[in-house]
């Protein structure tokens, strides 16, 4: 995101439920962390009148991070919690907690179902996950592939910030409009050659709109977020309202944050190892496959 941004990605569970059975008939794509966080992403997660003369992706960056509160806030930032509410569709939904810490430390906690996804990460080389939907529901070291991607959802700054030191490319691309306003779209391609689209307000330069694809077992798929009710927090704007979607499917996820904080206390040991989850009476609900992410 354009910094300090609520990212989709974050709270899409496409780590902790990559091989998850979910609840009350959610598809597992419609439960993967990914696709939203970022986007607490997210949270992560950001122009001159429309008709005015074309911008470069530097100058629309560069409007964009300074109507968010400026790089000196933005930077200022040591840690932020996050807390509200995600929801997968009927019955399918609960609160979430995320919590970041410079240099890039990330503790996340979101209940569905009665069953709370964990998912930590200490900053430097380990991470952990419990995944009750999975066969195993202990504590679970992430991947080597999830510690290679951990960076896009601990570092709450974003991907715009300090963009070309992070191995990131933006493109201008064009003009259009989102939900009745006008936007200057831009493209960002990270290191790893992943294309993501940023839609900016071209009257107040906030985040309107996000996409990229993820990838199915069979096929890449479309995902967009849309940022709505932007409010201020120590001089920052965040948005406190995130609905994301997968067109041509049923797949939809919303965020509502109840409340941020910036640079609240935070205890080291949350970005240690979780403890082991309660040995659960009843196996959590099942629910039908899905292309996984």
């Amino acid at each position: 995101m354009a910094g300090n941004e609520i990212d989709p990605a974050r709270f899409s569970p496409y780590h902790e439920l990559r091989a998850a059975r979910v609840p009350c008939g959610v598809s597992e794509a419609a439960m993967k962390t990914k696709w939203l966080l970022i986007a607490l992403l997210t949270l992560l997660p950001l122009l001159l009148p429309f008709g005015a003369a074309a911008q470069s992706a530097d100058e629309v960056v560069a409007k964009a991070l300074a109507a968010r509160g400026g790089l000196g806030r933005i930077k200022a930032v040591q840690a932020q919690r996050v807390t509200g509410t995600i929801s997968f569709g009927v019955g399918a939904e609960g609160p979430f907690v995320v919590e970041l810490k410079r240099p890039g430390k990330m503790h996340m906690e979101m209940t569905i179902g009665g069953q709370t996804v964990v998912r930590v990460y200490d900053g430097k080389s380990a991470g952990w996950t419990i995944n009750p939907f999975s066969e195993n529901k202990d504590v679970q070291p992430m991947s080597a592939d999830d510690i290679k991607n951990i960076s896009d959802e601990s570092d709450f700054d974003g991907p715009l910030v300090d963009y070309k030191a992070k191995g990131n490319e933006i493109e201008f691309v064009g003009k259009e409009d989102v939900e009745g306003k006008h936007c200057y779209r831009i493209k960002l391609t990270n290191k790893k050659g992943e294309v993501r689209f940023y839609l900016f307000d071209a009257a107040s330069y906030q985040l309107l709109k996000w996409e990229s694809t993820r990838k199915g077992e069979d096929k890449d798929y479309p995902v967009e977020s849309f940022f709505r009710d932007y409010r201020d927090v120590k001089g920052i704007q965040f948005a406190f309202e995130i609905d994301s979607d997968s067109p041509g499917t049923e797949q939809k996820q919303k965020i509502v944050v109840a409340k941020l904080e910036v640079d609240p206390e935070i205890e080291e040991s949350h970005f240690g190892k979780p403890s082991p989850p309660p040995p659960s009476a009843t196996p959590p609900p099942a629910g039908p496959g899905a292309p996984q992410t």
